[in-house]
């Protein structure tokens, strides 16, 4: 069946001829988006012009109102993220770093949440109960291979390898190098 020319409108067109239209549907994607789960600024922004009836303008207007209500604030996300993988898992200032950098959120928001939260638990505190939770599951260290797990270990929760060596000096475990 052959269509007739001019009935069918494109996705520019339809945006072009109801833009209030192309905001409601950019609102309610942003909203159902943010109710799966928290997102950066960038994240939202990136999945919200994933469609194709939506465009850069709308979505900056739709992020400005979100912002607005609370529902998007990147320092908020930065700090609750590292709050909460602290609390479940110690974990070192690179790991949580680069966790944060892959939210896609700001430099200076994930440096003023790792200061914050470090002030309150330092990063010492959280090597220790890191490395007694591995030895109380595994045992001490026998030797140096075992010694090099624990270490590398370590190494992958993100902890600074001075701090690693210190507290496995400061263990005893340090004799193995």
């Amino acid at each position: 069946m052959r269509r007739k020319p001019g009935l069918i409108l494109s996705d520019i067109e339809r945006k072009i001829r109801n833009p209030e239209r192309s905001r409601e549907r950019t609102m309610n994607r942003a909203i159902k988006l943010l109710a799966a789960k928290p997102r950066s600024v960038a994240e939202l922004r990136e999945r919200l012009l994933e469609k194709s009836w939506t465009n850069a303008a709308i979505v900056d207007e739709v992020i400005a109102r979100l912002s607005g209500y609370g529902y998007v604030d990147d320092e908020r996300l930065a700090r609750d993220l590292v709050a909460a993988k602290i609390r479940n898992k110690p974990q070192g200032r690179r790991r949580l770093k680069h966790t944060l950098e892959l939210k896609q959120i700001d430099r200076r928001c994930i440096e003023s949440a790792l200061e914050a939260t470090f002030e309150v638990t330092p990063e010492t505190e959280l090597i220790k109960t890191a490395i007694e939770r591995k030895i109380r599951r595994n045992g001490p260290p026998k030797s140096r291979e075992e010694a090099k797990k624990l270490f590398d270990y370590l190494v992958r929760l993100g902890f600074d390898y001075e701090l690693i060596r210190a507290q496995l000096r400061r263990i005893g475990i340090g004799k193995y190098e």
